[in-house]
């Protein structure tokens, strides 16, 4: 059966929703075709989806030229993860389109332990922009010359992927010591995937507690666009701020480093009360850490960062 990826698509300056709530929503299909299987999304509005609660609102207009921020979740997330980050950055004049990658999400965990989806992902992310700048409904509003990205975990990997960096397969050895994961067996052995696609048409990225295993200095010098990096102080999920900390020195660009203190690694997703109520591992946090007034200073200097470098 054909893989769906679904993609989420938040537009900015709806002249007839409400000022607080600023994107609109039609629904989008890519067709499958030689590079990948068909992917079906929409544009944002404020709906009941799932767990979240979405404050857009439906079938509104777009106008002028606005840059597009192309959005990555983590391992097994999905396209509305992210959703109050999406949020901000369509308030502030952004175009945002996240994805369900076909074989990593909550639903479709088919390829979640395979090597392959390392590069799978990039791929996912320039096909993405293809359709974004091409046959989107969207297309005419998009400035292709101002494109970012945002992604968290798995997402951040993707995001350091696309924007120039290669894997060093290599280097994970010594993390997997005598682990029996799949993707351990597959590093040992030496399969390693092919080529990652790199996509020159992100100018900027905001990439939070990025699963950087596989990054030395030289895997990621080809980076040049500026970057604002996260970690979370107390990691999880197999992403830890010492795997994430040598970035912020291999970065040879203009970038920025921050550390979210107190901050488990799902620190990043504002979770839903339905998400609360059956993965409290994933939503709680240490006594003393505000999830809710995080977001809105991570939001906020997301959205100031890329709006200073897609000017």
């Amino acid at each position: 059966m054909m893989r769906v990826l679904q993609s989420v698509v938040a537009g900015a300056f709806c002249l007839l929703a409400m000022p607080s709530f600023a994107a609109g929503f039609r629904f989008i299909s890519i067709p499958s075709d030689t590079e990948g299987s068909a992917i079906t999304g929409a544009l944002w509005y404020a709906v009941q989806a799932g767990p979240y609660v979405l404050p857009v609102t439906k079938d509104c207009p777009l106008g002028g030229k606005h840059p597009l921020i192309v959005v990555s979740h983590g391992r097994g997330g999905n396209a509305l993860g992210h959703h109050d980050t999406a949020e901000a950055l369509a308030d502030a004049g952004f175009i945002v389109a996240a994805i369900n990658h076909p074989g990593d999400t909550f639903s479709d965990k088919s390829r979640i332990d395979e090597l392959s989806v390392y590069v799978s992902r990039p791929a996912d992310i320039k096909r993405l922009i293809d359709y974004m700048g091409g046959a989107s409904p969207a297309a005419s509003f998009i400035d292709p010359a101002r494109i970012g990205f945002f992604g968290f975990s798995r997402g951040g990997y993707t995001g350091l992927a696309v924007i120039g960096a290669d894997a060093d397969w290599a280097t994970a050895i010594a993390y997997c010591g005598d682990r029996q994961t799949r993707p351990c067996r597959q590093i040992r052995a030496k399969e390693f995937p092919g080529p990652i696609h790199h996509d020159p048409r992100i100018k900027a990225a905001v990439v939070a507690d990025p699963l950087a295993i596989f990054f030395t200095a030289p895997s990621v010098a080809s980076i040049k666009v500026p970057v604002q990096l996260w970690a979370s102080e107390l990691g999880g999920d197999g992403v830890f701020l010492r795997d994430v900390a040598p970035l912020d020195t291999y970065l040879k660009g203009p970038h920025e480093f921050h550390v979210a203190r107190n901050a488990g690694h799902f620190a990043f997703f504002l979770c839903p009360p339905e998400v609360a109520h059956n993965a409290p591992e994933v939503c709680t946090d240490r006594r003393g850490f505000d999830r809710a007034a995080f977001h809105k200073e991570f939001n906020a200097a997301a959205v100031k960062f890329l709006q200073a470098n897609l000017r």
